[in-house]
């Protein structure tokens, strides 16, 4: 599709009721227009965002520009971080074909300073900010309890991303480090071994429920490596060369299926998980420019990416189809059919013991002798009968 133009920091999708998808934009201050969310509406058939908006929301001056957004699991809550107010809290509502964004409070996030990485858990019971000055926090969701507040857990904020249990935080650093957190108290589990030469500068945790697996984008010397670490040990177990250059973006589908890596020129690439090998790649997407977002549709082959020189980029890709539900119900059934015709016919056509004729006058009706057999042979299942 063509890029949806505009001067755009970051961009998310949002999930809601009956698998609808929506698509929420941050757009920085112009001269001659304010910093706002925008939201839109996604049409799957054409792969295509809204020409328009559904809802627009200003951000005031002293807030600053968006930095980032994180969406609750719910689709109901939206956190996005900016320049200047810290991070602001939205609640969409649809009110009968309308939809009403409501700007709310906030207290501990309330000019906290610009935050480079916030996200929910994947259960939405934790919320967790990662500043650029390092500053790192984790509270409780929807009740903003306070879990963790660490001014000092990195020298800055590079990328971090929650386990499908919602029981690690994994986040990296700008000085190369990564180190594991505990999601339920906020204690410090471990750091990532790496070479002198490596740099962890991006991770993911696997989603699919049975590989607990970390991946990691790591910059070793010139060259770039997707290494894989093993969450059961925090053991490096090995490493790929996906993207053959330097990630600046990371994203994992939500049925774990699929790995997305968006270089700083601005091509993507997209791995299954299961043979970590490369199934779609675009380039020149972005041409020329390091993308702020990447991130998989929530019930779609398809990525979202953003820019700040070519805005919002939707893009299908080429993958093989997953079956529809459907399509498993009809195989099973077609087999239960296919498995009822085939017994029918070995029936009909056996010499079974049982499948001879009932009726008496029938002329196929089997002599009573051959059906008792000679009384002398007891090589019989049942043994002799007695008569």
């Amino acid at each position: 599709m063509e890029p949806v133009h505009g001067v755009l920091t970051c961009g998310s999708w949002i999930r809601r009721p009956d698998n609808v998808n929506l698509v929420v934009l941050g757009m920085s201050r112009t001269r001659d227009s304010s910093s706002v969310l925008e939201f839109f509406s996604f049409d799957p058939d054409t792969t295509s965002i809204s020409s328009s908006p559904l809802a627009t929301h200003v951000l005031e001056g002293t807030e600053g520009d968006p930095v980032t957004i994180a969406v609750h699991p719910s689709g109901d809550d939206i956190v996005c971080s900016t320049t200047k107010g810290g991070c602001k809290l939205f609640e969409l509502r649809n009110e009968e074909t309308n939809l009403k964004v409501l700007a709310k409070q906030l207290p501990p996030l309330q000019d906290v300073g610009p935050q480079k990485c916030v996200a929910f858990s994947i259960d939405g019971s934790r919320f967790v900010t990662g500043g650029v000055d390092g500053h790192l926090r984790i509270l409780e969701w929807p009740s903003q309890r306070i879990i963790l507040d660490e001014p000092t857990a990195h020298k800055s904020f590079r990328d971090m991303d929650i386990s499908l249990d919602s029981a690690f935080l994994a986040s990296t650093s700008s000085d190369g480090s990564a180190r594991i957190w505990n999601m339920e108290d906020g204690v410090p589990v471990t750091t990532l071994s790496r070479k002198s030469d490596e740099k962890i500068e991006l991770c993911r945790f696997s989603k699919d429920g049975t590989k607990p697996f970390l991946f990691c984008a790591v910059q070793r010397g010139d060259k770039a490596i997707t290494a894989v670490y093993d969450i059961s040990t925090w053991n490096k177990i090995g490493y790929k060369r996906l993207l053959k250059k330097p990630a600046c973006v990371m994203s994992v589908s939500q049925d774990g299926k699929y790995l997305a890596l968006g270089s700083k020129d601005g091509d993507i690439c997209v791995a299954e998980v299961k043979k970590m090998e490369v199934k779609h790649y675009s380039k020149r997407l972005h041409l020329g420019t390091c993308m702020t977002s990447l991130e998989f549709c929530p019930n779609q082959r398809v990525v979202l990416s953003t820019s700040n020189e070519w805005g919002a980029v939707v893009t299908k890709l080429n993958v093989p189809a997953d079956w529809k539900e459907w399509q498993i119900y009809l195989l099973l059934v077609g087999l239960f059919l296919a498995s009822a015709v085939a017994f029918y016919i070995f029936f009909e056509n056996s010499d079974s013991f049982w499948n001879f004729p009932l009726g008496r006058g029938q002329p196929a009706r089997p002599k009573f002798d051959s059906i008792i057999g000679d009384p002398q042979y007891s090589d019989d299942a049942f043994g002799p009968l007695d008569m």
